[in-house]
């Protein structure tokens, strides 16, 4: 197989030659690398790998370049003809300043012609240009589902176990790829699991093996073996969206024994953001499943446990412990429990679309399917942040995108920045006042029947996938009766709770809720900001909250703080 294409166009012979020496010293053994002076003999290049079926892993070029096009422009194009390429403008060392390259920068990247810049190498080895190609490289591989670590997962039909399994792996942020059994691919996986292994299969990197596991297998397999019975706990953070993983990385650093139970995996809603571009630290931006996975990894090393797949089915009090009571039949006692469940997505509500989830319809995460969308129609349907960093992820793959909205502007619900990038992507598609009400095919999503939300007529569109992220609806219906909710089953908490319903004299700690020591994080919090940097902050300050109550209450953590595996920020 041919190696991987890493691509460097530069008018300027010496500093090509530079670009050159840093990539061969650093990337030669693994990619084949092709440095050239024009755009011309760049989109010569581009081309006849895309008529051999060769790989692009990366295009880097520099904004001004002899004779035209712009660099921007040169990147532009590379999409048409490799989609699942990164891209990146190559500039001089303060270039992103008040000068023509920078507002070449913020345009380019508004605008989607290319992923982000880079700075060419200085004095060998440059460590930081090495680090910015290194992360798009593995931005690349991932999104190929080529990385070496990738989990194969191998059914013989899209939907049913084999969907669940993909949703499961998505969850716990782990990479993975699908093949159906009668593929080349999957047969592939297949005679080197064992012929007769039971579908839907599972092939890991160490080369193990599980056929048709069950929820508990693969969450073993995910680095989640734990007993909750026999644990003893400070802190029960119930939910690993954003708000749950920094506490637990708060609640670890600062020596309280703690841990997560999650229904699913780890990163909850953030881990359907292809892109976070707005987060602190992250000018280059950060899917929300590498944010999950990383803080998981931090948490992990902080000493935090954690328990996947399993539902809180109850939450009491007994003295002055909390009790929690889990799906797997398991109880876990505490001092003090963090409800971080977060919410999910609204159900479309049409038969003929429910029954093909997992075969073109999908609640949620656009990251598993996005690469089997390569010149293919995907639909949109939502109004918020996460319906448009699903729309621009898609942008990167799909033929078209079309966003659907029930509503008449973008801008009522959804930040300028993703607007303004959704406008300027000549394949996205804005359908406003519109709404989804039939579609089907054979096995697997074909048409979708699109209704203009005041008239009522009809289109049928070809559509291969439909992605939903339709509202939200908070996890509580498994708490107790007198944990104050708002109408919307949002959990009250602080100043925002009734008169009278705390039961003791002082005030409710912030983030408190009815029960006292019960606290609440995140989006399943009333009046919560609805933002991944806000659900970070939340979960930081649940955990001083916890230190509060605990110094109220005479209760001393199980880890001592000097046995913190390190200092707190």
């Amino acid at each position: 197989m041919a190696l991987p294409i890493l691509v460097a166009v530069h008018d300027d012979p010496t500093a090509l030659a530079e670009v050159e020496e840093a990539l061969l010293e650093r990337y030669a053994k693994r990619y084949r690398v092709v440095c050239l002076p024009s755009a011309a003999e760049a989109r010569a290049l581009l081309a006849d790998a895309a008529a051999a079926d060769d790989s692009v892993a990366l295009v880097l070029a520099a904004q001004w370049l002899a004779g035209g096009p712009t660099g921007s422009e040169l990147l532009d194009e590379v999409w048409s003809m490799h989609p699942r390429a990164r891209r990146a403008l190559l500039i001089e060392w303060g270039d992103w300043g008040q000068t023509p390259t920078g507002r070449a920068i913020f345009d380019g990247i508004a605008r989607g012609c290319f992923d982000h810049y880079v700075v060419r190498p200085a004095a060998s080895p440059d460590e930081m240009f090495h680090q910015t190609i290194s992360s798009m490289l593995l931005d690349w591989a991932e999104a190929n589902r080529a990385a070496p670590y990738t989990v194969h997962i191998v059914g013989d039909s899209w939907s049913g176990r084999a969907y669940e399994i993909r949703e499961a792996l998505q969850a716990c942020a782990l990479p993975h790829t699908f093949s159906l059994a009668d593929s080349p691919e999957g047969q592939q996986l297949v005679a080197a699991a064992g012929e007769g292994t039971e579908l839907p299969m599972m092939l890991f990197p160490n080369g193990a093996v599980l056929a048709n596991p069950t929820n508990a297998e693969i969450a073993e397999a995910a680095g989640a073996p734990i007993d909750l019975a026999k644990e003893t706990v400070d802190l029960v953070i119930v939910g690993s969206g954003p708000a749950g993983l920094s506490a637990a990385v708060y609640g670890g650093s600062e020596g309280l024994s703690t841990v997560v139970v999650d229904r699913g995996g780890i990163g909850g809603q953030a881990s359907s953001s292809s892109l976070i571009r707005n987060y602190l630290g992250f000018p280059r931006g950060i899917s929300g499943r590498l944010l999950a996975r990383s803080a998981w990894e931090q948490a992990w090393v902080f000493g935090a446990k954690f328990a996947f797949m399993r539902s809180v089915t109850s939450l009491e009090r007994d003295g002055t412990e909390l009790v929690l009571s889990c799906s797997d039949g398991n109880t876990v006692r505490t001092p003090a429990v963090l409800l971080s469940m977060g919410a999910s997505y609204r159900r479309l509500g049409v038969p003929s679309l429910e029954a093909l989830v997992g075969a073109g319809v999908y609640y949620g995460s656009t990251n598993s399917e996005a690469s089997f969308l390569v010149g293919r129609d995907a639909f949109v349907v939502g109004g918020a942040n996460s319906a448009g960093q699903a729309v621009l992820h898609l942008a990167n793959y799909a033929r078209k995108v079309t966003l659907v909205v029930r509503g008449d502007s973008l801008r009522a619900s959804m930040s300028e920045y993703l607007v303004s990038e959704i406008e300027a992507t000549p394949n996205i598609d804005v359908r406003l006042g519109t709404k989804v009400v039939d579609g089907g095919g054979n096995g697997r999503l074909e048409e979708l029947v699109l209704a203009d939300v005041s008239t009522g007529a009809t289109t049928t569109e070809p559509a291969d996938a439909l992605f939903l992220l339709i509202g939200a609806q908070p996890f509580t219906d498994w708490l107790p009766d007198d944990l104050q909710r708002d109408e919307g089953g949002f959990v009250l908490t602080g100043n925002d709770l009734p008169e009278g319903s705390f039961p003791l004299e002082r005030p409710p700690f912030p983030l408190e809720t009815s029960i006292p020591g019960v606290f609440a994080a995140g989006d399943i919090r009333h009046g919560s900001v609805k933002r991944v940097a806000s659900a970070v902050g939340e979960g930081s300050i649940a955990v001083q909250m916890v230190h509060q109550y605990f110094a109220e209450v005479g209760h001393e953590p199980h880890r001592r703080s000097g046995d913190a595996a390190a200092a707190h920020g």
